[in-house]
């Protein structure tokens, strides 16, 4: 990481994952440590992307390959006007999912395949990959309390046992397969989890957090 070049870092996670608590406990930290820190969401982070997050969590049915390539456009808008400046100006980009939500949630889940969700993902971010993803799993069991204690759910939240089942074990595939992806488990405590993704940074990018700094 250099003064024109930034740290690219995405929470991943099926639904009740945690990764969303876990952003702000995480840039809280960065900040605390004088860094600049651009936290983003998926879909959204920009006014067309909320626009799009509206249509693709609250609007009626759609097809998988619709709900694809909306999520492709909203994250195109994102790279473009968001997460590429950032990182030019030295900033921490922290994403609440990225690209590997689409290949869990439409390529796996939905059953597009993971090669055309592949295709897609390098065509909207135009090449630009994490530096690290870090995918918090928890068994679908424990993602459905979690999501009944947040409130009425969305239309992806509303796709049933099956989906998510698909989704979970979608990510623990590919956080074993993919390159520059870390597995943590998300039913320990907040705290914990939040210290194991500490040594995650400590471990892969020892020059920026040096192991024994907090």
């Amino acid at each position: 990481m250099t003064p024109d070049t930034g740290l690219f870092l995405v929470l991943e996670g099926p639904e009740g994952s945690g990764k969303t608590t876990q952003a702000g406990r995480l840039e809280d930290w960065l900040v605390a440590r004088g860094l600049s820190v651009l936290r983003v969401r998926e879909p959204g982070g920009t006014e067309a992307g909320e626009e799009i997050r509206r249509v693709l969590l609250h609007s009626g049915d759609l097809t998988p390959r619709a709900e694809l390539l909306l999520m492709e456009s909203a994250r195109a808008v994102l790279v473009e006007e968001r997460i590429r400046p950032a990182l030019a100006r030295g900033q921490v980009v922290l994403a609440d999912r990225f690209a590997l939500s689409s290949m869990a949630y439409q390529g796996i889940g939905r059953g597009l395949g993971l090669d055309e969700v592949r295709a897609l993902n390098a065509f909207a971010t135009a090449g630009l990959e994490p530096d690290l993803t870090i995918v918090l799993l928890v068994p679908p069991a424990v993602g459905e309390r979690r999501r009944t204690a947040r409130g009425a759910p969305d239309r992806i939240e509303r796709a049933g046992d099956d989906f998510h089942r698909r989704v979970a074990e979608a990510y623990e595939l590919l956080a074993r397969q993919e390159p520059g992806v870390a597995l943590l488990d998300g039913r320990d405590p907040p705290a914990a989890v939040h210290a194991a993704i500490l040594r995650l940074l400590h471990e892969r990018f020892a020059e920026t957090f040096p192991p024994g700094k907090g």
